[in-house]
């Protein structure tokens, strides 16, 4: 594990990318903030992302929702 400051990184962000693949990175910024950078294994999908519904089946939803909306507030 390493401790790091923000600028650290961001001056050698490849390098830091690099030893997160081994190891845990503590990025320190400022005095109250800290942060963890380190290798996320590729995740199978889950329950909840089988159940994720489409940007365009996300929008006909939206679509239909106002045109309800507007129905309701003509009467």
């Amino acid at each position: 594990m390493r401790v790091i400051s923000s600028a650290e990184l961001r001056n050698n962000m490849k390098k830091y990318l690099d030893l997160a693949a081994s190891e845990q990175i503590i990025i320190q910024r400022g005095k109250k903030e800290t942060f963890v950078l380190k290798k996320q294994e590729y995740l199978e999908p889950d329950e909840d992302l089988k159940r994720a519904i489409s940007m365009d089946e996300l929008l006909d939803g939206v679509k239909e929702d106002i045109r309800e909306i507007f129905r309701k507030g003509k009467k």
